[in-house]
């Protein structure tokens, strides 16, 4: 169990990972209206950017119901969070680098996202919040 959750430094990195991720989760839904408003257009949407918009909601959805119970204390959802931060990081820099499937449009999106992410992961596995869940 977490040993440090109501300490001003812990409840502040807390609300910093919540914003990321709201600020990720709000480009995701942004993204998803994008793609249906152009999908009549197939420059600009394919079925690739359907499946990863889609995706991209449904995890940061996840993500942020992650936060929200790590910050309660759980350290299940602290190690879920953990998890699908990172991976949904390495999935945008994956998706970034391959040619010609995604529209560049997708990529800026998904690079916002990734950097949104990156600080998600910088803080969720740093030094303080693990020694909170580790008692360290």
């Amino acid at each position: 169990m977490p040993t440090d959750l109501s300490a001003s430094r812990t409840s502040s990195t807390w609300r910093s990972v919540t914003l990321l991720i709201t600020a990720y989760l709000a480009v995701s839904v942004l993204t998803l209206a994008g793609i249906i408003a152009l999908r009549n257009n197939p420059a600009a949407v394919n079925d690739a950017v359907w499946v990863r918009g889609t995706i991209v909601v449904a995890s940061a959805v996840l993500t942020l119901s992650f936060a929200r119970r790590a910050a309660r204390g759980s350290a299940r959802a602290y190690l879920r969070l953990r998890l699908v931060s990172a991976i949904m990081l390495v999935a945008i820099v994956v998706i970034d680098v391959l040619p010609g499937t995604f529209p560049l449009w997708m990529k800026v999106e998904q690079a916002i996202c990734g950097l949104l992410l990156l600080g998600v992961v910088l803080l969720v596995n740093g030094k303080h919040l693990r020694s909170v869940f580790t008692g360290a």
